[in-house]
């Protein structure tokens, strides 16, 4: 009957672990942001019509346990325009994850910046190009 309790009570605790924000499934298979905030770049791919996988550097940012990338005009373009749209594959810090999806984050947009002139002594000249999409990058 104990053992019967406990287990009831483990996956209780984990079914509320999962389905509490900022806990993903996808951490126990190797997405865990917390180890990437130093990390420099991610890759992201992207699907144009009729052409084969491009993948890019962006940099990127960890904010509350969430990864955030900042996209200029011709990524963004790349992205919004992916045939699999909102879903890329991802590279970073050895790792691949075959589906991630880009969820607009413009409220975000603000503070991913900050961070980003805080981490990456070169934006002092990169933050006055335009960077429309701010995206929250979250594995499926």
């Amino acid at each position: 009957m104990r053992t019967l309790a406990t287990r009831w009570m483990t996956t209780t605790l984990g079914l509320i672990l999962l389905m509490s924000p900022g806990v993903s499934a996808a951490a126990a298979d190797g997405w865990t942001p917390a180890d990437w905030i130093d990390t420099e770049t991610i890759e992201l791919g992207t699907t144009a019509p009729g052409e084969e996988l491009y993948s890019f550097p962006v940099w990127l940012v960890v904010i509350d346990g969430d990864v955030y990338v900042r996209l200029g005009n011709r990524a963004a373009d790349q992205v919004n325009e992916s045939t699999t749209k909102p879903y890329m594959p991802v590279k970073i810090a050895g790792q691949k994850f075959a589906k991630v999806e880009g969820i607009p984050a413009p409220d975000k947009a603000e503070q991913v910046e900050d961070l980003m002139a805080e981490k990456y002594w070169s934006d002092l000249f990169i933050r006055f190009f335009p960077h429309p999409l701010t995206l929250r990058l979250e594995p499926h």
